[in-house]
């Protein structure tokens, strides 16, 4: 007796250090806040049209992973808190190229210009020939890695260059540096092997001819070919500022998107609404407790409150884990939450149910709750191990933040109901029920009003 209660002991001044540590990391400026989702702390949620026309359908798949990754990577780039990026296929318009989409969530950021400009497409970078020597719009230089820029730059110069199989995706990398003459910020450009061939053979054959240099259709340089370059590096010297130069070494080497993608959606969820659905999720929770824990007291008496602080147990370690683990807290995440609150109970009443039918057969009080836990423990299993595979489904193929986010709280939920409803609450049961098999005895471990008559 004295062991059962010294074990029930340190499990109650563990959850209080728990949950103090749960109050105590909790707040925005905290090292461990609450990590929430777009619902709850207000952000930008886009939509974008993925144009799979030009792909085979074999390859719609991995293009959609792939575009789903390049998105992120921009995203994390530009410093954005827990984006969510994800691909999207309209079952019912599986057969049309409208069914697939690319949903991006941005909490905390509020102004969807900056969430498209995060986004945005990847400058289209492209070296092209000059199929005439005598242009005279641009300024030669001493060579194509020193070079001007046109004094205009206007995409109707793209008609007087001719493609010589030199873009974004023949170079290696871009990385900013500076001109050794006028100090001014430059992007080196190393071509790939095969970039480095081509670019090798081009400056090669041309010497004397103008050499394009193209961003998004627009020409920005114009350097003539002096020599052959067969290191495979080219530099541009558009007269870029240091934040310019920066910009366009990123977008370079992002590469362009494996699939073009078209906004068509765009919503911003303010942080006073975001705020607004955390409150209520939070009194929600609190209801249900108050109303499930007296419900448990007046119903099932001394089982009951050790259910209700077997409950307690089971939230504390619920929002410890979502610090810990850490787990985006979205409504649907707080609504999975609430709902294996119940789930918890649900356990423990069947339990209880058992325990009362070992007291109509006859056993003692102590016999009655053991039997109650073994006999009530297949059923428990069963039910979670359902519950359980049903939420990893939902995870797997779930294709809104919506679904997952549910899944994923709801799975955590149930494994953590278990050991509470099992292990704690038998714990905190023996501890505290009397040894005494007195009609007393009887009365506290019973459930309802009726009188329980000894049929053996």
């Amino acid at each position: 007796m004295l062991k059962q209660r010294a074990k029930a002991f340190y499990v109650v001044v563990l959850a209080v250090l728990v949950g103090w540590f749960v109050w105590s990391t909790n707040g925005p400026t905290s090292s461990r806040p609450f990590k929430l989702g777009l619902d709850l702390s207000g952000g930008a949620h886009l939509v974008y049209q993925a144009n799979v026309s030009k792909l085979n359908k074999a390859d719609i798949t991995d293009s959609m992973t792939a575009l789903r990754d390049d998105v992120e990577r921009r995203i994390n780039i530009f410093g954005v808190s827990e984006p969510i990026v994800q691909t999207e296929q309209n079952a019912a318009l599986s057969s049309s190229e409208a069914a697939y989409k690319l949903i991006v969530e941005l909490p905390g950021v509020t102004d969807t210009k900056q969430a498209e400009d995060a986004i945005g497409a990847t400058p289209d970078l492209e070296f092209r020939l000059a199929v005439s020597k005598d242009l005279q719009t641009f300024s030669a230089s001493p060579a194509a890695t020193a070079t001007t820029a046109p004094a205009t730059a206007n995409p109707a110069y793209m008609a007087l260059f001719k493609p010589v199989g030199l873009n974004g995706s023949t170079i290696a990398r871009a990385t900013l540096s500076f001109s050794q003459t006028t100090n001014q910020p430059v992007v080196v450009l190393t071509f790939t092997d095969a970039g480095k061939s081509t670019f090798a053979s081009v400056t090669k054959d041309h010497v004397g001819d103008y050499l394009g240099i193209f961003l998004d259709g627009t020409l920005i340089e114009a350097p003539t070919i002096r020599e052959e370059i067969p290191n495979g590096t080219a530099e541009i010297s558009g007269g870029f500022t240091v934040d310019q130069a920066q910009t366009l070494v990123r977008n370079i080497n992002f590469g362009a998107l494996p699939i073009p993608i078209k906004l068509i959606s765009e919503q911003t969820i303010g942080p006073t609404l975001g705020q607004e659905a955390v409150n209520g999720g939070i009194m929600a929770g609190i209801v249900s407790f108050i109303i499930i824990g007296l419900f448990l007291i007046i119903w099932y008496r001394l089982p009951g409150l050790v259910a209700t602080i077997a409950l307690a147990v089971y939230t504390v370690l619920m929002l410890a884990l979502f610090k810990l683990v850490p787990v985006t807290l979205t409504a649907a995440g707080i609504a999975g939450f609430i709902i294996t609150i119940g789930m918890a109970v649900d356990a423990n009443i069947l339990i209880f149910e058992r325990m009362k039918e070992e007291l109509r057969r006859g056993r003692g009080v102590s016999d009655a709750m053991h039997e109650g836990f073994h006999r009530a423990w297949p059923s428990i299993r069963d039910s979670n191990v359902s519950s359980i595979i049903t939420g990893v489904i939902l995870y797997e193929f779930g294709s809104t933040s919506v679904i997952t986010g549910f899944a994923l709280v709801f799975v955590i939920g149930v494994l953590v109901s278990m050991f509470t409803a099992i292990t704690a609450s038998r714990l905190f049961l023996y501890a505290m029920a009397p040894r005494q098999d007195t009609k007393f005895a009887r009365f506290l471990i019973n459930n309802g009003f009726k009188r329980i008559t000894n049929h053996r």
